[in-house]
């Protein structure tokens, strides 16, 4: 069974090793300086949520996901909205629902946060997390489209979240 929690320490350096393999094997892409960010998962802990997705001890992939705008890794400036960045499958455990099962848990952290949307970007080359985010009702917001490097277009997609009903309140 598929367990995403909080990252641990210990975990850290076998998801930078996730990440960078992950990235590598994306056809087209060369991430250039962004390879450094990939790899530094402890920044990413101390300034935004690493989560991991776990089966027993062995760490399969991991996402980080920024809570608001205030977070160095926000790639947002929506006060309302969350943001989710650098998901990774390892190689081996790609294609069993673990992505999915890390995006799932983005989208209820940003609900359980009272978040209007989850922001992401991805590139075009990246046809299979397009699909994946899709799956979930994420749609193309080319408004948030940016570039990051001279040759790497960042495509933005917004997933809208309904609003969390108030404890207590009433339906009619």
């Amino acid at each position: 069974m598929v367990v995403v929690r909080d990252i641990r320490r210990t975990e850290m350096a076998r998801l930078s090793t996730i990440t960078l393999a992950a990235y590598a094997g994306l056809d087209g892409i060369d991430v250039g300086p962004y390879r450094t960010s990939l790899a530094d998962v402890a920044d990413r802990a101390l300034h935004a949520e690493v989560l991991v997705a776990v089966a027993g001890d062995r760490v399969l992939g991991g996402v980080t996901y920024v809570p608001d705008a205030g977070s160095p890794y926000a790639e947002f400036r929506d006060r309302d909205a969350a943001g989710m960045r650098m998901l990774a499958v390892d190689p081996a455990a790609q294609g069993r629902g673990v992505g999915a099962t890390l995006v799932a848990a983005c989208v209820q952290r940003a609900r359980a946060s009272h978040r209007r949307r989850l922001v992401l970007h991805t590139t075009e080359a990246m046809t299979s997390a397009q699909r994946l985010y899709q799956r979930f009702g994420f749609e193309r917001a080319a408004r948030r489209d940016w570039r990051p490097q001279p040759h790497i277009v960042l495509l933005g997609y917004e997933l809208v979240l309904e609003p969390a009903p108030v404890s207590g309140a009433r339906r009619t």
